[in-house]
């Protein structure tokens, strides 16, 4: 299924959208939760790491990487590396992300994957990471034959969505999660913490649109560049 539109537009878009989200976290995370790091008496601040590397490491970065075939008029060798280690580095954020949630769990004697959003989130993780080895085993090296590459791609590219959609949705299951826990001790429900913690989860799901709408609509050159249009 492709729009018939071009990718340039939405590709923008997309990119807006992750700067702004980015932004909004760095605030949250930062400014309204004390900051970041990776050893500290309070726990919290060792958390922080965990929303900040799943948004702009694992969910931004993955988009950029889905986006990468559809966002420039490169040569395809070029676009093909690039949505590699694009993927790569988001896979590697995103297990860091995850091990930061777990470390401030363990030391803060909080159950491990009690939640529907840690089952999701390994889930996908899991998925993303299988999809990054298929892929690179087959599109990169070795390489698999020009039949069986032929085959894989529609796969490739519908596994690659249903993965990227769960990764968006856990991300926003992670926002309603946290939001409920802190307004339960006490955070203000109307606040501006609170507000800014909604609005970045609008933006992650918007992200999520416009990365699936600049990869259903044509790239800047009408070659094999790009992913073929599954119809």
């Amino acid at each position: 299924m492709a729009t018939g539109l071009k990718a340039l537009p939405f590709s923008f878009g997309a990119h807006f959208l992750a700067l702004i989200a980015a932004i909004m976290v760095l605030v949250w995370c930062i400014h309204f939760r004390g900051g970041l790091a990776w050893e500290a008496e309070n726990k919290n601040l060792i958390f922080n790491i965990h929303p900040v590397l799943m948004l702009i490491g694992f969910i931004i970065l993955g988009g950029e990487a889905i986006m990468s075939y559809k966002s420039f008029p490169l040569e395809k060798q070029v676009k093909k590396k690039i949505h590699l280690v694009l993927h790569a580095i988001a896979l590697i954020l995103g297990i860091i992300g995850i091990y930061t949630a777990f470390k401030n769990h363990n030391e803060s004697n909080i159950p491990n994957m009690y939640s529907l959003h840690s089952w999701v989130g390994i889930g996908a993780i899991t998925l993303y990471g299988i999809q990054w080895i298929y892929g690179f085993v087959v599109f990169f090296y070795p390489g698999g034959s020009s039949e069986i590459r032929r085959d894989s791609l529609p796969w490739h590219v519908l596994f690659g969505m249903f993965v990227y959609v769960a990764a968006v949705a856990n991300a926003c299951l992670g926002f309603l999660e946290k939001l409920t826990f802190l307004e339960v001790n006490g955070l203000e429900k109307y606040g501006s913490e609170a507000f800014l913690v909604n609005f970045t989860a609008i933006a992650t799901v918007l992200y999520g649109v416009f990365v699936f709408l600049t990869i259903l609509s044509e790239a800047p050159t009408s070659d094999d560049h790009s992913y073929t249009a599954i119809s």
